[in-house]
């Protein structure tokens, strides 16, 4: 008698998107269902692996470069040469892949467009399947956008276009929506199956190929499975070995001690490390939230990118990469130009252009902006330092020695949390989580474009300052009371603001309470994303 087939993978609970059908096809379904079946045990193991190094950090309160692996760091070895299409990446455009931005970014003249399925989107339903179907539409040059003005977006010649870079969900995250056996599968698969094999065969057509950026990776053991994953997708769908590229992004503390090791494991496919600022400080919060004060960070604008442990991880990350012949990225502008304030713009425009000036003068090969308008002042930056160059790898940092403890040395920074960082901490995030509630991720809030991370860091420093004793500028101390009058004062300024009927038509008391739990709970909540997909539409 032969074996039952495996079970087909289900749409589960979702209102049809137009056009599904072309993405959720019969052969698809089963690519990402192979892909569930063959590796999403090994993502449950390595979730747990997570657990158990955040307890062994909560015992010890620090972190080492692995004994284990010496022998990679102290290796003499390089990872595959970068394709032509992500040769130059002096400057990088990151957004979500809704219709609009899809365009703009394409056209933004960035050599990258970091197509995001990860921080910068909400993953409705929705969002999940019309970025898949956005991105093969411009692929195939079908895509255009009329706004509500009746303004009209299209794409600029090919070779005028962004290499696209996509990144998918990380890997705490499932998507509800498809499921095997009654089991969802991780978003990281979804969304790296339906784009892989969509599209694949597609972008080597035109002279590129299937790009990833990978996001909130903790240790070479998750840069290994997916590697396993590109091996295992490129052999199923008659792809040749090496033509996937990863960037790995080094936003969590682990990770920081392993970039060796995680360009070893991906060397056949890897592009580069990114260095990522929010999440990268979420991470450094979340594992040592219960350190003491030695840990406590002050006010997250406060920590700047010239934070002596700041310095050390980009620093380390330049050297790692160049060493290795990767490419590595920098960090984000997050600003949004205003058409109604000329000062302000000069003033930020000044604080991007030295920040990039300052990556491109340490040995960043290239930057990531979050607004086209940026785009000129990031490039003249890198161009100052690159010429005609496409990269700066030669440029190995040698003078670099960044010790085991200097990637944690928190303490060294200066500022202190004050009452104005409490209120902004509770403003942004709320104003976030409203607008994620809402379905979108990517969010301008005080004249900067917030993600995901910039709720983390907000909600994780209230909760560190808590249940560290804080004392603020104003001589008071952070405790749960505090947070929910700051809160609860807020909340009644966004409705006088607002108007009754357009506060109660947004989801602001359900931000507003969603903020509270994960701020003030005493269980900390791994990531604020898992209890917000639980009330997403």
């Amino acid at each position: 008698m032969s074996a039952p087939a495996p079970s087909p993978l289900a749409v589960v609970d979702a209102a049809p998107v137009e056009r599904q059908e072309e993405v959720l096809t019969d052969a698809a379904l089963e690519f990402v269902a192979a892909l569930h079946r063959r590796f999403t045990p090994r993502r449950d193991e390595l979730l747990a692996k997570r657990a158990e190094r955040r307890a062994e950090i909560a015992r010890t309160a620090t972190l080492d470069f692995l004994p284990e692996t010496a022998s990679v760091r102290e290796g003499d070895w390089k990872v595959a040469p970068a394709p032509e299409a992500l040769n130059d990446r002096r400057v990088e455009i990151t957004g979500p892949t809704d219709r609009k931005m899809t365009i703009n970014a394409l056209n933004s003249g960035a050599r990258v467009w970091l197509a995001d399925f990860e921080d910068a989107s909400a993953p409705t339903w929705e969002n999940v399947i019309g970025g898949q179907l956005n991105l093969t539409d411009a692929y195939e040059r079908r895509i255009d956008f009329t706004d509500h003005r009746g303004k009209t977006y299209a794409l600029k010649p090919a070779e005028e276009l962004a290499t696209v870079v996509v990144r998918p969900r990380g890997w705490h995250l499932d998507e509800r929506h498809l499921q095997v056996d009654g089991t969802p599968v991780p978003g990281a698969l979804v969304d790296f199956g339906l784009y892989f094999f969509r599209n694949a065969q597609r972008l080597i057509d035109l002279g590129k190929g299937p790009y990833f950026y990978l996001p909130k990776t903790e240790s070479h053991l998750e840069a290994r499975l997916w590697n396993e994953i590109f091996v295992f997708a490129q052999d199923y769908c008659g792809i040749p070995q090496g033509t996937v590229r990863a960037t790995v992004l080094i936003e969590t503390i682990t990770a920081a001690y392993e970039m060796d090791e995680i360009l070893y494991e991906l060397r056949d496919h890897a592009a580069g490390l990114n260095a990522g600022r929010w999440d990268y400080l979420f991470s450094i919060v979340k594992n040592f939230r219960d350190a003491g004060e030695k840990f406590v960070l002050p006010d997250r604008n406060a920590v700047t990118m010239t934070a002596p442990f700041m310095r050390a991880y980009t620093e380390l990350l330049v050297r790692t990469c160049h060493k290795r012949g990767a490419h590595a990225i920098g960090g984000m502008a997050a600003f949004i130009p205003s058409r109604k304030d000329a000062e302000a713009n000069r003033i930020a425009f000044d604080k991007v252009r030295g920040d990039k000036d300052r990556e491109a003068g340490d040995g960043f090969d290239g930057s990531w902006v979050a607004h086209p308008d940026l785009v000129p002042v990031a490039m003249e930056s890198f161009d100052a330092v690159l010429g005609e160059r496409p990269n700066q790898k030669d440029k190995l940092r040698e003078d670099v020695d960044v010790k085991a403890a200097d990637l944690i040395a928190v303490d060294t920074i200066e500022a202190k949390p004050t009452h104005d960082g409490l209120v902004n901490a509770v403003q942004v995030g709320t104003r976030y989580i409203e607008a994620w509630l809402r379905g979108l991720g990517a969010v301008g809030i005080f004249g900067l474009m917030e993600d995901a991370a910039t709720a983390e860091i907000s909600r994780s420093q209230i909760w560190q300052w808590i249940n560290a004793g804080v004392v603020l500028d104003t001589g008071e101390k952070v405790t749960p009371e505090l947070v929910r009058k700051v809160a609860a004062e807020d909340l009644d300024a966004l409705r006088a603001e607002l108007g009754s009927e357009t506060f109660e038509a947004g989801k602001w008391q359900q931000a507003h309470d969603l903020l509270l739990r994960v701020a003030l709970d005493e269980k900390y909540e791994d990531f604020l994303t898992l209890p917000a997909y639980e009330l997403l539409g």
